[in-house]
């Protein structure tokens, strides 16, 4: 098997997964997406990354492993998600494929694909309109979390509790031209659980334990291994095929004695989870990947 990482020399999980696919006996070169050139029509996997060696891994690849895609433009975002369409179309196994990338970066979206299966999400309001916001938060209890629509680690979510900090914090985004993504604050005790799926199993899961409300390990959270019961582990393969991933990491609030699903994460991190139980994600995404492929 050839394999190709997109994601960021260095990084933690790049190194890690090329860590795991060495072992296995398989060198997986980094591209950084956004340094790739397509040439439609004449050599659709044609790729510049600095001319060096691995300008031709891409088509040679038989499996791409997206480990980021970076935020920019509209033109940008949507350019480096058409590539690994293209990818898609020219039969390679993109893990995870963009459909499941897109599902799962976009709050909005992947939450309607949680609620038509009849999964547990929060009081959720979307909206455009300043006024329609300031009646979501009184509608929602007065207590609320803001978060952007699309978003990860736990960056840019705001905890409202006050109606005029509300109209403020609206107001503000108004002038950004975002949306507005209200859910109910739900009480959960600083700590969520984050379980990791992988080809429609649960390989592990952990209690996330933060010093606030906010639960992501990014920002400081400690992992403790958990043993999810049958309802939780089925809600978390659900959700993950809901959006159609090969892997996710999906995350869920116990609020009140009751599971509610949060997010589904297509390109999760698993640093801290092999942290809390010992167990390499990494290494097991490559095990499901080289037994797939043949």
């Amino acid at each position: 098997m050839k394999a190709v990482i997109l994601g960021k020399n260095g990084g933690r999980h790049t190194v890690m997964l090329q860590e795991a696919l060495a072992a296995r006996g398989v060198n997986a070169p980094c591209l950084a997406i956004n340094r790739l050139t397509a040439r439609p029509g004449r050599d659709p996997l044609a790729t510049l990354a600095g001319k060096g060696p691995d300008d031709r891994s891409l088509a040679e690849a038989d499996v791409v492993f997206v480990r980021c895609v970076p935020g920019g433009s509209l033109e940008q975002v949507v350019y480096r998600l058409d590539i690994l369409h293209n990818l898609v179309l020219a039969g390679k196994w993109v893990v995870n494929p963009p459909t499941a990338i897109e599902r799962g970066v976009d709050k909005y979206l992947a939450l309607g694909l949680l609620a038509k299966e009849g999964l547990p999400v929060p009081a959720t309001v979307v909206t455009e309109r300043v006024d329609e916001a300031l009646a979501a938060f009184a509608e929602l209890g007065g207590d609320v979390v803001v978060k952007p629509l699309f978003g990860a680690e736990g960056r840019g979510m705001n905890r409202v509790q006050d109606p005029d900090v509300a109209y403020r914090v609206f107001k503000a985004l108004e002038l950004g031209g975002y949306v507005y993504y209200l859910q109910e604050y739900m009480e959960h005790d600083n700590e969520d659980i984050r379980l990791f799926v992988i080809g429609g199993e649960v390989l592990a899961a952990m209690r996330r334990q933060g010093t606030t409300w906010k639960t992501n390990i990014s920002v400081g959270a400690k992992g403790v291994a958990l043993t999810p019961d049958r309802e939780l582990a089925d809600m978390a393969v659900r959700a993950a095929a809901a959006v159609g991933a090969d892997y996710a990491g999906v995350d869920v609030l116990v609020s009140g004695g009751e599971y509610r699903l949060i997010e589904v994460n297509t390109i999760p991190a698993w640093a801290g989870l092999r942290e809390a139980t010992g167990i390499d994600a990494g290494a097991a995404l490559v095990d499901y990947v080289l037994a797939r492929s043949g």
